[in-house]
């Protein structure tokens, strides 16, 4: 769905940029919509086979709107172009944004309650979008004589792209693994209390948003890709450091937390930066970069969906389940948690420096 909903947006950017808030207006208003019925239910759909067909069309609209959402804002930032600090400079501002919405939206629901929670969405979203509507709109160009099908698979016909996508895929499953495993790890290896899970959250994603600061200047002395690298070996030390922790350490995994969210700073803010250069690059900007982003939208989903699909399977098959106090199934736990990330992301981070850094004059 996502690469089909990048060739629509960028459709919409070749008209107008009016357009292009239509829509993207619509969509806010349709992942409203999709989010407020997945939690509201009427009462005829109570029972339960009616209440799981309810909340899958629910869920199918909110992402769906979500990603058209999404892939709209994207390629709007893409298009404004620039040198590679401005480019990164947007997606951080975008990305750092995002995060503090993720911090509200986490608390919301406990200090206010779902309902809430669904009219601060409302009220969120209609500021985004006057805020954005406010914002430096892209220039329109006109159209290429190309054929959708041509025009959606044109990304893959890029080198670049695919180098970047290929270490944008190992990067993003190295760290959806630990995303995916954290509270089985704070519960089981850590055994920590429940209370403290919001501590780790918060000092994970505030950190990762205060971050984005020390990256940009960063990316001003060394350029973006290298700056990635820095940021991916941050990562890798800092999970060989948690792979030591046991029973008890509960600081010492707010460290780790506050530091990997220092690393998924760099992850946020500068993989998409270089994929602008990389449409730059080749003479796809202002007519493709709806078609890029929906491909990396469909990666992003696939990194999760294979970090949740593989690594819980694998740990039952290894013999860990959850609450289990067996030192081999902890030991195994840890493996997956920090072992296999680290391989993972230094497998990423050398390809980054073969197939992009070495390559770049």
């Amino acid at each position: 769905m996502c690469p089909l909903l990048g060739r629509w947006a960028d459709r919409l950017h070749l008209r107008t940029p009016a357009k292009v808030l239509h829509w993207a207006a619509l969509a806010a208003l349709l992942l409203c919509v999709g989010f407020a019925l997945l939690f509201f239910p009427p009462p005829v759909f109570q029972a339960t086979p009616a209440l799981l067909l309810w909340l899958a069309a629910s869920l199918v609209l909110t992402t769906t709107a979500f990603s058209a959402l999404s892939i709209l804002h994207q390629a709007w930032g893409a298009r404004l172009g620039g040198h590679a600090v401005y480019r990164s400079r947007v997606v951080a501002w975008r990305e750092g944004l995002g995060l503090a919405g993720v911090i509200v939206a986490s608390i919301s629901p406990v200090a206010l309650g779902i309902p809430a929670t669904v009219a601060l969405l409302f009220v969120a979203s209609l500021g985004g979008w006057l805020a954005w509507r406010r914002g430096p709109a892209p220039l329109t160009s006109a159209p290429l004589l190309q054929q959708p099908s041509a025009a959606l698979w044109l990304p893959w016909q890029r080198r670049d792209f695919r180098r970047l996508m290929a270490v944008f895929m190992l990067n993003g499953i190295a760290s959806a693994i630990p995303a995916t495993l954290m509270l089985f790890f704070v519960q089981d290896r850590l055994r920590a209390p429940a209370s403290t899970e919001p501590l780790f959250l918060g000092s994970y994603f505030i950190c990762a948003a205060l971050s984005m600061v020390l990256w940009l200047k960063l990316v001003g002395r060394i350029g973006l890709a290298r700056t990635w690298l820095v940021g991916m070996l941050l990562s890798v030390t800092v999970f060989v450091f948690a792979a030591g922790l046991g029973a008890g350490d509960v600081w010492g995994f707010v460290v780790v937390c506050a530091l990997s969210g220092v690393a998924l700073g760099a992850d946020l803010a500068l993989p998409a930066a270089l994929l602008t250069g990389v449409i730059q690059t080749h003479g796809d900007q202002q007519h493709a970069e709806g078609a890029y982003f929906g491909w990396w939208a469909f990666a992003s989903k696939l990194n999760l969906a294979l970090a949740a699909g593989l690594a819980l399977p694998a740990l039952g098959w290894l013999g860990y389940t959850p609450g289990s106090t067996d030192p081999d199934a902890l030991n195994t736990l840890t493996l997956a948690y920090c072992v296999l990330p680290c391989v993972l992301k230094t497998g990423a981070a050398l390809l980054l420096y073969f197939l992009i850094i070495r390559k770049t004059p």
